[in-house]
Parts: C-alpha cells; sequence; structure tokens
C-alpha cells in the first residue's frame, strides 16, 4: 500500500489526479486502525461515546440526507447485530428499530439493506442454534465466502458462466426501486450492472499495463461510459473514472494482483484466526460476517473513508485481537454490556486485567 501510494506522487500530473491520490490513501491507510481496535477497553469507550453522542444526531440528520446515508451513519449498529442476543432488551428494541428503518426507508440503497440483514441473520440464528453450527460447518460456509467469489470470476473470464446476468438463471421479472445520484428510479433486480464495470477495469489494465502493481491511487481506470464525461467536466483530458461501485475493482486499479493477493490475504487470516482460535461463538461468528464481506467486495461496497469502512476494520482488528479471542462467552457479554452500562463496564475491565494477570 505505501509502495502504491509513493508511486502515486511520481504519477500525478494535475489536481484531480493529486486530490484523488489524498483521498485515496486515506482509504488505504485506513486498514492501520486494526492496531488501534485491537484493544477491548478502547473499543468499548467509542463505541460507547458513538452510542451516547452521535446515534441521538442521527434523527437530525436523516432531514437533510438520503437513504444511502443512513446505513453508512448507522454501521455501528452492524456489530450489535452480530451480537444481537447479548444485548438488553431496551437495546434489542432500539436496534431492531434502526434496522426495520435501514431496511424500509432505504431500499433505494440495497448494498445497505443486504449487509444489515446478514448481519442480523447471523448474530441470531447462528446463536440460537449454534448447537448445529459446528466448528466444521463455520469452516465450510468461511470457505465459501472466501473461495466463491473467486471461482466466480474464474468462469466469467474463461465464458462458462457469468454470475451477474441473473436473467438467464432466474424466471421473471423482479423491480425495485433504486437511487442514482440522488433520483430514484425503478430497476430491474435482474438486470446486470457489473460485467460492464469488469470489462472496463480489466481492458483498461491489459491496455495500459499495470496489472501487477496497479495505476497508483492518484488514478482511476479508463472508462468509455463516464470517462469522456468527466475529462471534460473536469478537464482532465483523460477518460478516467477514480473509483467503481465495486470495491475489489479499486483495490485492483490502485494496488494490482499483488494489492488484491494481500487484500484477501487479511481477510482470509482475520476470519481463520475468529473461527479457529477463539474461546466463544461471538468472534467466530463476527469472523463469518467479515469473510462474507470480502465476498461481498466483489459485488458492491464502495471504497470511502466512512463509518462503514471504518467498522469494517473495527471487526477485522478483533478477529485479530488476541484478547478478543481469549474471551469466554461470559466475559464478551460482559464486554457488549459494558458498552451501555458502567456497572458491566467495570465488570469487564476486571475480568481483561485478571486475565493479563494470569
Amino acid at each position: 500500500m505505501f509502495i502504491c501510494i509513493v508511486r502515486g506522487c511520481f504519477v500525478a500530473e494535475n489536481y484531480w489526479e493529486w486530490k484523488n491520490l489524498v483521498t485515496t490513501s486515506f482509504v488505504l491507510l485506513l486498514g492501520l486502525v486494526v492496531f488501534v481496535f485491537e484493544n477491548p477497553i478502547l473499543n468499548q469507550f467509542l463505541l460507547n461515546k458513538w452510542f451516547k453522542f452521535i446515534l441521538p444526531l442521527f434523527f437530525i440528520s436523516i432531514l437533510f440526507t438520503t437513504g444511502d446515508a443512513y446505513g453508512h451513519y448507522l454501521a455501528p449498529i452492524l456489530l450489535l447485530l452480530l451480537v444481537f442476543p447479548l444485548l438488553t432488551k431496551k437495546w434489542k428494541i432500539i436496534v431492531v428499530f434502526l434496522t426495520l428503518f435501514v431496511i424500509v426507508m432505504a431500499q433505494t440503497a440495497r448494498s445497505n439493506v443486504i449487509k444489515f440483514s446478514v448481519a442480523l441473520f447471523m448474530g441470531s440464528l447462528i446463536y440460537y442454534f449454534r448447537f448445529f453450527f459446528s466448528k466444521k460447518v463455520f469452516t465450510i460456509l468461511r470457505l465459501v465466502f472466501l473461495l466463491a467469489p473467486i471461482v466466480l470470476f474464474t468462469l466469467g473470464i474463461l465464458g462458462i458462466f457469468n454470475v451477474f446476468k441473473m436473467s438467464e438463471y432466474i424466471e421473471g421479472d423482479y423491480k425495485a426501486k433504486v437511487e442514482v445520484d440522488g433520483k430514484i428510479s425503478e430497476e430491474s433486480l435482474t438486470v446486470d450492472t457489473r460485467t460492464g464495470l469488469y470489462i472496463e477495469v480489466l481492458t483498461s489494465a491489459v491496455k495500459n499495463d499495470y496489472i501487477l502493481l496497479g495505476r497508483t491511487p492518484a488514478r482511476g481506470n479508463d472508462s468509455l461510459a463516464f470517462g469522456e464525461f468527466l475529462a471534460v467536466e473536469l478537464n482532465t483530458g483523460k477518460s478516467e473514472r477514480f473509483g467503481n461501485e465495486v470495491s475489489i475493482l479499486n483495490v485492483f486499479t490502485w494496488t494490482g494482483v499483488v494489492g488484491v493477493v494481500l487484500y484477501f490475504f487479511i481477510f482470509f487470516r482475520a476470519s481463520y484466526l475468529a473461527i479457529h482460535k477463539s474461546n466463544n461463538i461471538f468472534i467466530k461468528i463476527i469472523g463469518l460476517f467479515v469473510a462474507f464481506r470480502w465476498l461481498y467486495a466483489w459485488v458492491e461496497d464502495f471504497s470511502r473513508f466512512d463509518m462503514s469502512n471504518i467498522i469494517l476494520w473495527m471487526l477485522i482488528s478483533m478477529c485479530f485481537s488476541i484478547e478478543f479471542r481469549n474471551m469466554t462467552n461470559f466475559e464478551f457479554k460482559l464486554w457488549v454490556r459494558g458498552i451501555f452500562s458502567e456497572k458491566f463496564k467495570k465488570l469487564s475491565k476486571l475480568t481483561q486485567n485478571n486475565n493479563r494477570s494470569i
């Protein structure tokens, strides 16, 4: 990542490329927060302040934001969904209300609807039916999430099967309202909106010879669909799109195959440690969700410096954290309750201090 950023300093030629280099570098360097979020006490403190002071402001912010912003603002709720059974009745009601709000009021932002729904499904179903979810089941699901996008990508490249052409294997025409540039329109749920992006990004990489190390965070991919407009609008003379809706395509454009492989191993290692090296089921659930986010990065997930990505890296950090993984189910419950209660916060600190002294 650092090498790509340094290379970008020699590649940037105009204001917009320097601007993209700076903003994109923040996104790439966001992974460094894993060293910060490994500390349970610090995480508890930060989450406490967010739920205490930032969450209430959400009801004011909805007056000035659209559906897509709701899910990004409420990203910390994803963590609570993954540990839903540990919440008090009061916070269960609050979390369910906010989740339904995102799903119902932000139907046009399908990405948030999917992430919130999957988190709720994993956090509740896996825990309440945990006796059916052995380590073997966790392992299989993890490998499916991690390997499925690679297998499907290979099949697509070879022209054998394109998972994005859903109209070929799903009968019927399902439609939903979507939001594009602040405007709401009706769109078919089976329409292929991703193949074109993959073709543009891969063609650009081959044509400009940056497959291995990427084009640096200063540049984007050549784009016939968006590039010409941006070349004129930004007066760069380059038909490039700085970022796409698909996270993995951005990682590839900025850092190449090397960056994608390194990115994969972060999710691979984090989910492995969470599932195979943890003493509580909740870190296992979080690890499975992290593996799912790797899969979803091939479908959507914007690469931005926002709360949604900060929470993703917090979850990854918790998977790496020895302190989180060493917690028992009871100790993890104390930690979660300690986010909202001073009494549980003290009990949680006491158990963690005792564990350190052993």
